[in-house]
């Protein structure tokens, strides 16, 4: 089950303040992606070694007559049935609401781990005023301020407690691959044209959400479960509902994989969305494979799909380590060549380097360009090994790491790449002190 933490309330109480505060922080958000539709605010968190996805659920019920009700039913509900963890931010300066009583008497019945927030508590005289939030029949409640960052890391350590370990690996080594994507970019007509292909269907399992379907196939003599964000039905009037109730489920779906597929429109290119979700599953350390589908509509020139390769490279920029596959699903061109790449790019997340091939390959590359000295201080790098992770890292021993920035790491990178195969997959640079 995805790490998701939900921060849930009354509008105004400071959950967006909350939420800000985290992703400022570098001890708690790493990274802010802002979601499919305004004001839908995911960020990728880690507090205590444990790596979470937080949702901002501010500004959904701004306007409505029935605020409860308009929260409740729609976005926010989905946030709840989704989240592993939940925030129940009130306002200490407005005191326990009617409101706050039937939000409390919904979440207990949820029967999930529930952390009231007294917010705005920024003095010691408004910090005695929590009390009367017990009322909401909650273990403990938690004075914070938004505003001032006080009693934000208690109750964060409280959070971590509650989740799972992420770093463990799951299904016994099968590769995950999950299927992303904007709407309409051919998710499900991708997996149903695998589907209709001749294979050995092992299980089809409905995943731990309703919507994510996994399915377990035997492809190319290796076993690999695929997961479809996609199916959701189209429902009158909540389209802005759907999509973020789609964005969820794309996000568990991305943290339970190991590889990512991200289908792309042909037709339309690279989008912002497109880079968000690429960038997500950097953040994460899930290999990522683009697709780039329909592209039986487009017109093509000499060397069209080189030309593309190169587009999509730059608007990719430090991502651009990304292997492209060129498919239309309609005529079921490349589609096997996708999930070839997919599972190249597993084995690549999987990759083991012997140490003393690690040196024998970098020391003589760091020894022609070594990083820039610094104060007349001269930094020297004598020995790099792969450290025992999930997503590929590396630690070079030096005597001053503290001085090696980032465009030095960034050649580190492209020097690990240049010499061993790494397509597809995230890496990390760590410098310790010899």
């Amino acid at each position: 089950m995805a790490n998701v933490v939900a921060i849930v309330g009354r509008p105004n109480v400071g959950k967006s303040t909350f939420f800000n505060r985290l992703i400022e922080s570098r001890t708690a958000i790493m990274d802010n992606e802002s979601g499919v539709t305004r004001d839908r605010q995911y960020g990728v968190g880690e507090w205590n070694g444990k790596t979470f996805t937080a949702i901002d659920t501010g500004g959904y019920v701004t306007g409505s007559d029935d605020v409860f009700e308009g929260a409740i039913r729609e976005q926010v509900k989905y946030a709840l049935e989704e989240a592993s963890v939940i925030i129940f931010m009130v306002d200490v300066k407005d005191g326990l609401t009617d409101l706050d009583k039937d939000f409390g008497q919904v979440l207990r019945e949820l029967k999930k781990p529930v952390f009231v927030a007294a917010n705005k508590a920024d003095t010691t005289e408004l910090v005695h005023l929590t009390g009367e939030f017990y009322a909401l029949g909650f273990n403990q409640i938690y004075p914070i301020s938004s505003a001032n960052g006080s009693g934000t890391g208690e109750l964060l350590d409280a959070v971590a407690e509650e989740l799972a370990d992420e770093a463990v690996d799951r299904a016994e080594g099968i590769p995950q691959i999950a299927i992303l994507g904007r709407p309409n970019v051919g998710k499900s007509s991708f997996l149903n044209a695998l589907v209709g292909e001749e294979r050995s269907i092992v299980t089809d399992e409905a995943g731990t959400t309703r919507d994510a379907i996994n399915t377990r196939y035997t492809l190319f003599g290796k076993d690999f479960i695929l997961t479809d964000t996609a199916g959701l039905r189209r429902k009158s009037k909540v389209k802005d509902n759907l999509e973020f109730y789609s964005t969820l489920r794309s996000l568990q779906a991305l943290q339970n994989s190991d590889v990512c597929i991200v289908l792309v429109d042909a037709t339309r290119g690279l989008e912002a969305q497109d880079i968000n979700i690429i960038s997500l599953a950097d953040k994460y350390g899930k290999g990522i494979m683009l697709m780039v589908n329909k592209w039986d509509l487009v017109d093509k020139e000499n060397n069209t799909a080189a030309n593309l390769q190169k587009e999509y490279g730059k608007k990719l920029g430090q991502l651009d380590y990304i292997p492209i596959v060129f498919t239309s699903v309609i005529e079921k061109q490349r589609i096997f060549k996708a999930i070839e790449t997919a599972i190249e790019v597993y084995n690549h997340r999987s990759t083991k380097i012997p140490t003393s091939k690690l040196n024998d390959a970098l020391l003589p590359e760091i020894e022609k360009y070594p990083p820039p000295a610094i104060k007349g201080k001269y930094i020297k790098i004598k020995y790099v090994t792969q450290l025992p992770t999930v997503t590929p890292s590396f630690a070079f021993f030096c005597n001053l790491p503290q001085y090696v920035k980032s465009p030095y790491k960034r050649f580190l990178e492209n020097k690990l790449r240049e010499n061993f195969n790494l397509r597809g997959v995230p890496v990390r640079i760590f410098l310790r002190k010899k």
